[in-house]
């Protein structure tokens, strides 16, 4: 549990030197700074052992009368090597028998922090996600039928203030159901860029981009392709509390460029951050 090619190109290219490079660091030592934070872009970074991640957000397009949101959980399995977490979207929308609200079709996930080289500024995490048809298909809440999404984040710290988040996925939906109940398989993709700078460790500005496009089931057997390119400025911050627990807020306004011309919305994150068990 939420795009333009030609920067993952360049991104990827840099991998090759990355992950035999080691890792520039800050002349002096400082607090640790902001991870796995981002907004559309999906950060190459498993949870750490013993610490569990809690992620909200919101999100509504300008003009539009309904919203979306999502409850996101993840936990190291057991180690950092493995993670499983689960998001569970929140919808409100306008149907023809008036405005509705209800859960949306809730994913349960995995990913695997892929093993780099000692002192690596390179990240991968491949994820795959199971989707469950918990959603109202009639309100358009949900596909009305499981699927599958993948999704390969890459991150790369290219200088001790400017980092890379690359994404890559898809996904597969074989019966999706449209609001009258016709059927047909359903496909999709997605392609994200970002870079975060680091203004200072517990505060960045975020640009990110992300192109989609997906299958609408348009009759028995039928679809049609939407898409979509986003580009997001934001910002985010984190505060470190004595007890151990770190809450990142922050927001952003993600602008619709070509196929979504005319789009404009307001993005906003929560995250709590904890230990669940001694380091």
């Amino acid at each position: 549990m939420k795009r333009t090619l030609i920067p993952i190109v360049s991104t990827v290219a840099l991998v090759v030197s990355a992950v035999t490079a080691p890792a520039q660091t800050p002349a002096a030592a400082g607090p640790l700074p902001i991870q796995d934070n981002s907004f559309l872009i999906e950060e190459a970074y498993n949870q750490e052992w013993g610490v569990v991640q809690h992620v909200s957000t919101f999100q509504r397009v300008r003009g539009a009368f309904g919203w979306g949101a999502t409850f996101t959980q993840e936990w190291p399995a057991p180690s950092q090597r493995h993670q499983l977490s689960y998001t569970v979207p929140i919808q409100r929308s306008m149907t023809a028998g008036g405005a509705r609200t209800g859960v949306g079709d809730v994913a349960l996930n995995y990913r695997y922090q892929v093993p780099m080289a000692k002192g690596s500024s390179a990240a991968v995490s491949p994820r795959l996600s199971v989707v469950i048809p918990t959603g109202h298909d009639a309100w358009g809440h949900g596909s009305g039928s499981a699927g599958l999404q993948l999704n390969l984040p890459l991150s790369i710290q290219l200088s001790p203030w400017l980092v890379s988040h690359s994404n890559l996925g898809g996904n597969w939906t074989p019966s999706a159901r449209n609001e009258v109940g016709e059927k047909a398989t359903a496909r999709g993709y997605f392609v994200g860029q970002s870079l975060i700078w680091l203004v200072h460790p517990k505060f960045n500005v975020m640009l990110e981009s992300i192109w989609s496009g997906d299958e609408s089931v348009v009759g028995p057997d039928r679809t049609e392709w939407e898409r979509g390119f986003l580009v997001s400025p934001g910002v985010r911050a984190a505060f470190d509390l004595p007890s151990g627990l770190q809450i990142v807020p922050g927001v952003a306004v993600p602008i619709g460029v070509g196929p979504s011309d005319g789009e404009r919305g307001v993005f906003v994150y929560l995250s709590f951050e904890h230990a669940f068990r001694k380091q």
